[in-house]
């Protein structure tokens, strides 16, 4: 087909749709745009339907566990909009974990964050999992480590945002320790 074009047997006219140009027109893709996704959801999309846009499940394989088992939990986050959305919480711990209100299960605060701001950011239809595993255990001191009673426990997980469960960003689930059996 090259030989044809280049040998002149062609009648060449840029005015006559069927028949090839004198001066091939060179056609490059340019490069597609992006668009901030994280600074549109903030511009566009109110608080309250970012809020409603994300769900959070914490669920644990089995309701009941023997003492000194550990407890392994899934957290489960999911953006429902078919656009990205863009959390903004507290600090660069963008979501925690808690049994019984005691975050982490431990009484001594193993992170201090600067309190600066941050985006959590979900793309469309994205779903974001996070194993963990609770040894049943509080952490009392540096060093030290209290066994969780048998009963009824709580573990709760949410977005780092402020009042983050009447918002939707927080769910939990209970779990029972059943005594050893001597």
């Amino acid at each position: 087909m090259r030989r044809i074009y280049e040998s002149g047997a062609l009648r060449r006219d840029d005015d006559e749709p069927f028949s090839p140009r004198e001066q091939e027109e060179s056609v490059t893709p340019q490069a597609m745009r992006s668009i901030d996704s994280t600074s549109l959801s903030r511009l566009v999309v109110p608080n309250w339907i970012r809020h409603r846009a994300i769900s959070i499940d914490v669920s644990t394989p089995r309701s009941t566990y023997p003492a000194d088992a550990a407890i392994p939990f899934q957290v489960t986050m999911r953006n429902a909009m078919p656009f990205p959305i863009t959390i903004t919480t507290e600090s660069p711990i963008v979501w925690s974990w808690e049994v019984d209100g005691i975050t982490e299960a431990s009484h001594v605060p193993l992170h201090d964050p600067p309190d600066e701001r941050r985006g959590f950011r979900f793309d469309r239809g994205e779903r974001k999992q996070f194993r963990k595993r609770w040894q049943q255990r509080f952490r009392v001191t540096d060093d030290e480590w209290e066994s969780a009673e048998p009963g009824t426990h709580t573990i709760g997980a949410g977005l780092n945002v402020e009042n983050a469960a009447e918002k939707g960003l927080y769910d939990e689930t209970t779990v029972t320790i059943e005594p050893d059996a001597e």
